[in-house]
């Protein structure tokens, strides 16, 4: 049954995803504005298929340049926040050539960062401000890898520094540094717990494709997207701090949301996704 399941998803998944790589093509190759939200619309989509209900507490404004940065567990971690507003996310270098998520990401006119070239930091860094500058809105995974799905790993202040750096030499005095936690609750409407958790994480040496194959398998799941106040540079004194700072606020969310919030959304408190 659960093969069949998986097996049926996975039909649907590429009968629309094909004709919507070659429409966000065209949306690219135009210069189009809708190349930014066409994104949102097909992980919108793509979730519906799944069965993966998105909730979210706080108030995402996008409306100005905002940095997101957030806690990292899966690759479904891309489209449960892609989902809630056209924004880009910053990768590492590698994930422009990993199979499926590289073309996903070139798509989504991801920001690759080549850690082990200094040119190439500082050409994405250059990168990243002109987004900022630009409006948009950027989601940095500031633990600088996945976890297993039931901890917060400690944020690599290097990377909220260089994010930092790049606004500060480029004047963007207005951007906004935002904390965003992602938790998975629910598995077929009931609380998921730590080791049914970690079967929706994707990290490690795992293989991507049987993982999405497993994923596939195991039914609906319920995740939350905790939004958390907006950060005052002006109060920090290093990136160290700000890090820091960062990463309290997200395993505050994600703990409170495994402990009591995660009844709630079951309860209907939290609201899903809009246009769900």
């Amino acid at each position: 049954m659960q093969a069949a399941r998986a097996l049926t998803l996975s039909v649907a998944l590429v009968a629309m995803t094909l004709p919507c790589i070659v429409i966000q093509c065209l949306l690219s190759a135009l210069r189009l504005p809708a190349a930014r939200s066409f994104p949102m619309r097909y992980h919108r989509a793509f979730l519906r298929i799944m069965g993966v209900r998105v909730h979210c507490r706080g108030n995402l404004d996008t409306s100005g340049p905002l940095l997101l940065v957030a806690n990292h567990s899966s690759w479904l971690d891309i489209p449960v926040i892609s989902s809630r507003t056209p924004l880009t996310f910053v990768a590492k270098k590698e994930v422009e050539s990993w199979p499926i998520f590289g073309l996903f990401a070139r798509l989504q006119r991801s920001i690759f960062v080549d850690r082990t070239r200094r040119r190439g930091a500082h050409q994405a860094h250059g990168e990243l401000a002109r987004r900022l500058s630009g409006g948009e809105a950027v989601v940095l995974f500031a633990e600088g890898t996945s976890s297993d799905g039931n901890h917060i790993l400690p944020f690599k202040s290097a990377l909220v520094g260089a994010a930092l750096q790049a606004m500060r030499e480029n004047s963007l005095e207005t951007v906004r540094v935002c904390p965003l936690a992602v938790t998975y609750t629910h598995v077929h409407g009931l609380p998921i717990g730590r080791v049914l958790r970690t079967r929706y994480a994707w990290y490690g040496d795992m293989e991507l494709m049987p993982h999405m194959w497993d994923v596939l398998r195991h039914g609906p799941v319920d995740v939350t997207v905790s939004v958390g106040p907006v950060q005052n540079l002006s109060r920090f004194a290093d990136r160290k701090e700000l890090s820091r700072a960062l990463e309290c606020e997200v395993r505050s969310m994600f703990i409170a949301e495994l402990r009591g919030g995660a009844n709630e959304t079951a309860g209907g408190t939290a609201y899903p996704l809009p246009g769900a």
